[in-house]
């Protein structure tokens, strides 16, 4: 079970090491070498930092110090060693050669060396650097002596370059310390981004300056303000994990429509829907004033996102609204629209430019794939992996979440059974780059604030 744990990284691990007692790591990293011996924990233990400093390096080496503390019961003085201290070494050494750019496909490698006398931790930069704490820390163990690290050689690096958690805050509202928490948590398996499903029919969970109707008619008054999203994305950054926002359009959409209903495809008036599942109400893609409205507030939203994705659902249309509105299906027969499907295809390639504007890369799940969908489009597989393959090999990346909907409580074997590459799959090698990774996705129809740590750990760390 160990071995394939690693769903997202590649293992290669020599014969001797597992011949001997393997570390119960999560995610097992890409290669590990045992030694004799052990680096005994002693209250003196000191960092020391060399080469590259950042504020995220500080900070993620101070809670690495603090957790340590927190797991040994010994108090570790949180005051790091430089050059700038001769005549004193460190028992472990940090180094990062840079700051890293938090962005997609960013060197998160590392190489963490522990012996009896020193552990060295070494990255490209400080993001590498996070990673590598988070390994050591899985490598506490004890004995009769005391606390200790085993003598080893990691060298890891992810096997793919985008390593999500999706939550659902929209059909349940979620406190800001579930976040932060859960944060914490994929920080600890190496994620690496969080999907925040922030809107849907049944809630508006952002604050809009320049449309505030969205959330204080669209929210039963759960959402977060604008200051509260900049700290979770600081917070997330800290950790070395990237924050992608998902606004979902043409459907799921009536809590745009609450406070907004001149924006629908039907005449309404609208209430926040209190059910679950595929429901009518979509924004009207015939209407400029639409177009207007989102060029403003996702003008808006990717100021307050810094990401360079950003997700637009746009799944799960039934189009019954567009069917029954005179007026649109008079737009689609005066342009030659020959279905809903082309209809959706025409907004995403107008809701594109608007992105494109505003330096983002447009996201949605697999209804966005046309052909004329731009390259630049990633795709978000629902359906499976054929989908994501097919996706591949027509040029567009994408991303896996098919076998991987923690809400619906299967086993972790089920999750370790579901990879983006299946073995055997045959595909060139710039189609294989085009499979980014995958999402675990966490909807929330079912869960509470109280009880969403249950659905998504520990079997979130098995997809991780």
């Amino acid at each position: 079970m160990l071995v394939v744990v690693a769903m997202f990284f590649s293992i290669a691990i020599s014969i001797p090491a597992i011949a001997q007692n393997l570390p119960a790591l999560m995610p097992i990293p890409k290669n590990i070498e045992l030694h004799e011996g052990k680096f005994l924990l002693k209250a003196d233990f000191t960092v020391e930092l060399t080469g590259s400093f950042d504020e995220r390096l500080y900070s993620g080496a101070t809670r690495f110090l603090r957790r340590l503390s927190g797991k040994t019961g010994l108090f570790f003085p949180q005051h790091f060693l430089t050059k700038a201290e001769p005549g004193k070494a460190g028992a472990m050494v940090i180094n990062s050669r840079e700051a890293g750019n938090l962005a997609l496909g960013v060197d998160e490698s590392y190489k963490l060396e522990i012996s009896s006398e020193k552990i060295v931790l070494t990255a490209q930069n400080d993001i590498g650097i996070l990673r590598g704490m988070e390994t050591l820390l899985q490598l506490l163990s004890a004995d009769e002596k005391g606390y200790f690290f085993p003598a080893l050689t990691i060298e890891d690096s992810p096997r793919f370059p985008w390593r999500g958690l999706l939550i659902d805050i929209s059909r349940h509202f979620m406190p800001m310390d579930v976040i932060k928490r859960n944060l914490d948590g994929m920080a600890a398996v190496k994620m690496n981004v969080l999907h925040w499903h922030l809107v849907d029919d049944q809630g508006f969970r952002v604050e809009s300056k320049t449309f505030p109707l969205l959330h204080e008619k669209g929210s039963d008054g759960f959402y977060y303000t604008q200051q509260q999203i900049r700290e979770v994305i600081d917070y997330a950054a800290e950790r070395g994990i990237r924050v992608v926002p998902e606004f979902d359009v043409p459907a799921h959409a009536t809590s745009w429509l609450v406070g907004y209903p001149e924006l629908g495809s039907a005449p309404g008036p609208y209430q926040i829907e209190r059910n679950w599942g595929i429901l009518n109400p979509t924004l009207d893609p015939t209407n400029e004033k639409v177009y207007e409205f989102l060029e403003t507030f996702f003008g808006e939203m990717s100021a307050l996102f810094p990401d360079a994705f950003f997700h637009i659902g746009g799944d799960e249309n039934n189009g019954k609204h567009w069917d029954a509105n005179e007026a649109i299906q008079s737009f689609m027969k005066k342009n030659d629209i020959a279905d809903n499907h082309a209809l959706q295809t025409y907004f995403n390639q107008r809701i594109i430019k608007i992105l494109e504007a505003n330096n983002k890369k447009m996201i949605g799940w697999d209804e966005i794939l046309q052909p004329s969908l731009p390259k630049t489009a990633i795709i978000h597989s629902w359906r499976g992996i054929e989908s994501l393959i097919n996706a591949a090999k027509e040029g567009y990346r994408g991303i896996l979440s098919n076998g991987y909907y923690i809400d619906l409580v299967q086993p972790a074997s089920f999750h370790y059974l579901n990879d983006p590459v299946p073995a055997g799959t045959k595909l060139s090698e710039k189609e294989l780059e085009n499979i980014l990774g995958g999402e675990a996705t966490m909807w929330a129809e079912m869960v509470s604030p109280e009880t969403i740590d249950s659905r998504i750990w520990p079997r979130t760390a098995a997809i991780a």
